[in-house]
């Protein structure tokens, strides 16, 4: 199913991130399939609004999901027919506030001491030492390594935003000896043929390690940038200095890390403990 003329084009002029193209375009086709036959622009918002309730009934999506199902709707309705934005007033998922998922330093060392390849260590060091998501390491080129400075350049992090984050001693280490190893061209980190490494290998070199170091709960990327800020807080790093190695517009954003951090609740007494101490 062919999408809409211009569609694409302007997702692509307003630099939205390849990621989010193939997103919103699958999503946007589902919308269309679903209304095939009909004119796109003579769709009521009540009925946007059913085929999202029905989206959520039959196939019990997430409400990130539905976020951006939504998105990829007001995209043509707003951007491609240039209608007011609030004419589209499409019914909005309850903000989830599930906490991240973060991993102890003892189980980074695990992970990175379980992965034998130089570059694929090199990755997971750099993802969990500087915070990154997981694009932005794919991203990374060669001279986004400033060894002088000891930072690392983001360049077009999410929001399309440029920020500095830390660039470890040890890791700049590593690194010395993986581009000794690999002698990389243009990207950070290459693939086959100097091409950039895909985001499936890296999350197979994750999964793989973890399992070697015996960590049996559910690992992702992302768990190694809220490990970073988690632990980061628990050094007691100022909250403003962790918004801005991690790029958040929000400080609300990184305070959810207080939620996760054992910094205060390793002080709190169990009220319990009295008890069974005084039988």
């Amino acid at each position: 199913m062919k999408l809409p003329n211009g569609y694409i084009e302007l997702l692509q002029q307003k630099r939205y991130s390849e990621n989010t193209i193939k997103t919103y375009s699958g999503y946007f086709k589902d919308f269309m399939h679903y209304f095939e036959g009909r004119d796109l622009s003579q769709i009521k918002l009540q009925e946007i609004n059913d085929y999202i309730l029905a989206l959520i009934q039959s196939a019990n999506i997430s409400g990130s999901e539905q976020n951006q199902r939504i998105n990829s709707i007001k995209f043509y309705y707003e951007k491609v027919l240039g209608r007011e934005k609030q004419l589209i007033n499409i019914e909005r998922p309850r903000k989830e506030k599930a906490l991240p998922d973060t991993l102890s330093k003892n189980e980074i060392r695990l992970i990175l001491d379980n992965t034998a390849n130089i570059k694929h260590k090199c990755m997971l060091e750099l993802i969990y030492s500087a915070g990154l998501r997981r694009n932005e390491v794919l991203q990374m080129k060669l001279k986004d390594i400033d060894s002088e400075r000891m930072l690392v350049k983001i360049c077009g992090g999410k929001g399309r935003k440029d920020r500095y984050s830390l660039l470890s001693k040890s890791v700049l280490t590593h690194l010395k000896q993986y581009f000794i190893a690999y002698k990389p061209k243009y990207w950070l980190f290459e693939g086959l043929n100097g091409s950039q490494y895909s985001s499936s290998s890296i999350t197979r070199v994750l999964k793989r390690s973890a399992m070697k170091a015996g960590i049996k709960k559910r690992v992702h990327l992302h768990m190694l940038r809220h490990s970073f800020a988690t632990h980061l807080l628990e050094q007691g790093t100022n909250l403003r200095v962790i918004q801005n190695l991690l790029g958040h517009e929000s400080i609300q954003t990184t305070e959810i890390y207080t939620h996760v951090s054992n910094l205060e609740l390793t002080k709190v007494v169990n009220p319990i403990d009295e008890i069974i101490d005084n039988t």
